[in-house]
């Protein structure tokens, strides 16, 4: 049977789980979205998970059996976001700039501080420790740009004093049953704070970017 572009992006949310969890590096998970990206039927998609334990998460696949013919498949939606250990729980800047991008895993508490620097957060490919995640953002003389995707719930709620804490995230479709909830707090003096939505590809408007 054919698949769909959503079966597609079903299937790579699983390897990036799985590379999240140390099953896969991130040569073997580029080698095999890109093998993702190619395929026409669920049995190109088969060996891609077949060393995985995909039956043991929560995060799962379901692949029809061989004579379901043209029958509905039943494709559950992954919560791919959520699980894993926080790889990095805070981001300073100190007259300078530093960020947090790409594959990540976030804490339950992010911590970011810039005085008189600037810090760019990009949630477009993290993943989350916890369903629920505060970011504290404290700007100072400085700036922090906070970039969330469309799968993810986001409350703004910081404070500006001779500043700005801005959210420009703008209107949203409804994230996904059991999306992440990110609650964007903090302070922001002679500086700012930014929130706004990841930038999109123009060849992939599926796909996140910084």
């Amino acid at each position: 049977m054919r698949i769909s572009n959503d079966d597609r992006e079903r299937v790579a949310s699983v390897l990036n789980t799985a590379m999240a969890e140390g099953r896969l590096t991130v040569n073997e998970l580029e080698e095999r979205l890109d093998k993702v990206y190619a395929a026409k039927t669920f049995g190109d998609l088969e060996p891609l998970l077949r060393d995985l334990p995909i039956g043991h998460q929560a995060t799962h696949l379901t692949l029809p059996p061989p004579s379901a013919g043209t029958s509905p498949v039943s494709m559950p939606v992954p919560s791919n976001r959520i699980g894993g250990r926080g790889t990095s729980s805070n981001a300073i800047a100190f007259m300078s700039g530093t960020g947090r991008k790409g594959l990540w895993t976030v804490p339950p508490t992010f911590t970011s501080f810039a005085l008189m620097g600037g810090i760019e957060i990009d949630l477009s490919q993290a993943r989350f420790e916890e369903a629920e995640t505060t970011i504290q953002a404290f700007a100072f003389m400085g700036g922090i740009e906070i970039r969330v995707p469309d799968d993810v719930n986001v409350q703004v709620n910081g404070v500006g004093f001779m500043g700005a804490f801005e959210d420009n995230l703008g209107r949203q479709n409804p994230p996904p049953p059991g999306a992440p909830i990110v609650k964007i707090t903090g302070l922001a003096i002679w500086g700012g704070v930014d929130v706004k939505r990841s930038k999109r590809r123009k060849d992939d408007p599926k796909e996140l970017t910084e």
